[in-house]
């Protein structure tokens, strides 16, 4: 089933959010807090993760009806790239070297504003790309 298209980018705004939060303070529990809402989106598809929950209950609504839909397992699959930059991310901050937490956070919240500012899905293009070479190499 097609999901709502501005759910993910809702989400995209909000996540680019803590994501800039995270860098300015450098707060390793609110890196936390967006790596589980990236686990939860690529586990259960951006419906099941916070921001699609906040979404469906206090945003959509408000609006009217949606005009665009979008299958569901390109932004899932943005969830699971978000979801790795942040785990390295995190790691970076708790870990060593805080470099790369800088690094892979700032990543993810470069992806994370192209989709809310611009709607264009980072991780969404990179499914695509891949089940084009999957495909062709069958």
């Amino acid at each position: 089933m097609d999901i709502d298209a501005r759910g993910p980018r809702f989400g995209a705004a909000v996540t680019a959010v803590v994501l800039a939060v995270v860098l300015i303070t450098r707060n390793p529990w609110l890196l936390a807090w967006q790596t589980l809402a990236f686990a939860l989106g690529a586990a259960g598809g951006v419906g099941r993760s916070p921001y699609g929950w906040a979404f469906r209950t206090a945003v959509r609504p408000r609006l009217g009806p949606p005009r665009e839909f979008e299958a569901p397992q390109p932004p899932r699959f943005a969830q699971a790239v978000g979801l790795v930059f942040a785990g390295a991310g995190l790691a970076g901050f708790t870990l060593g070297p805080e470099w790369l937490g800088y690094a892979a956070t700032a990543a993810a919240l470069a992806a994370a504003f192209l989709n809310a500012v611009f709607g264009f899905c980072l991780g969404c293009e990179m499914y695509l790309l891949v089940r084009r070479v999957t495909v062709r190499a069958e």
